[in-house]
């Protein structure tokens, strides 16, 4: 009995002597920790990168990604030689190597280079490109280059503002040409063998132009303003243009009415329906140094 009792202690002592020698083995075998931060070229951190540790004795890898502030850490790794790969969308791939210790963490951090951006084929040789000759640049139309650089939002501003001080334009064109007529039939209108006919011939066309003139102008006033945009060359002195063929295309045909009403009468223009004339000069040179301004660079 005693002799039982004897081996029986002697087998349980040799059971927990082998517990407490390979506890401290395992912790030999395994253990080891990889940790960093992944950050950009100037310094910002890389949220979400990719982290891909490969033991080179044993050929296996273990995958982890890094946290919204760029830290990463790869636990219960055994001991040894091991290629750290780290890449992310937008940034080229890091690749070095680590030697590690069991129980020790190993501190690898990370900055990632941007990957250039690949060259565009310029807008000349792409099918059905707009030509610069036939449509005002976004230069021309008071926009920097770096104010064409916006969100999308903005984008679709500065495209809508585009469009509708493109149409401005074209109307303000065609307008000219019945302003024109217009003067040109005033000295028959107004001579003193003048006839109805050649008042209301001229009354038309006067009609005609404010009619297109007021159009274009619409399409000026309500196109999108885009924050921060300064107006310069050209644009400026178009818009201070602006300021006198604008109440000039008010107050002509205001002054017109009159005199045709005094002319119906048999009455010689007379009062302030004498300034007609002067003023709708006055307004057709500032309308006309405004379309000037906008096709000749200065």
């Amino acid at each position: 009995m005693k002799a039982r009792l004897e081996q029986f202690a002697l087998c349980a002592g040799m059971l927990v002597l082998s517990l407490l020698i390979s506890e401290p083995l395992r912790s030999q075998v395994a253990g080891a920790a990889l940790s960093g931060t992944v950050t950009g070229p100037s310094g910002t951190v890389v949220p979400n990168a990719k982290i891909s540790v490969k033991n080179l004795n044993t050929g296996q890898s273990t995958v982890a990604q890094a946290d919204s502030a760029g830290l990463y850490k790869v636990t219960n790794l055994a001991p040894g030689e091991y290629e750290v790969s780290i890449s992310s969308d937008g940034f080229s791939t890091k690749v070095a190597k680590a030697t590690l210790t069991g129980g020790a963490t190993v501190t690898m951090d990370a900055a990632l280079a941007t990957v250039p951006a690949e060259p565009q084929a310029p807008s000349a040789t792409l099918p059905n490109a707009p030509s610069s000759k036939t449509a005002p640049s976004l230069q021309d139309l008071g926009f920097s280059a770096e104010q064409a650089q916006g969100n999308a939002r903005e984008q679709a501003l500065l495209d809508k503002r585009t469009h509708m001080l493109k149409i401005h334009q074209r109307l303000g064109l065609i307008a000219a040409a019945p302003l024109i007529a217009t003067i040109a039939t005033s000295f028959n209108a107004g001579g003193k063998s003048t006839s109805n006919t050649d008042r209301n011939v001229h009354m038309v066309l006067g009609a005609v132009s404010s009619d297109l003139y007021f159009t274009s102008a619409y399409f000026a006033i309500r196109a999108p303003r885009i924050p921060g945009t300064t107006t310069r060359g050209p644009i400026r002195f178009h818009k201070a243009m602006a300021w006198i063929h604008g109440p000039g295309m008010i107050l002509t045909p205001i002054l017109g009415a009159m005199a045709y009403a005094q002319k119906n009468k048999g009455e010689k223009v007379h009062g302030i329906a004498s300034a007609h004339g002067p003023v709708a000069i006055v307004t057709a040179g500032a309308f006309g140094a405004a379309l000037l301004s906008v096709s000749l660079k200065f």
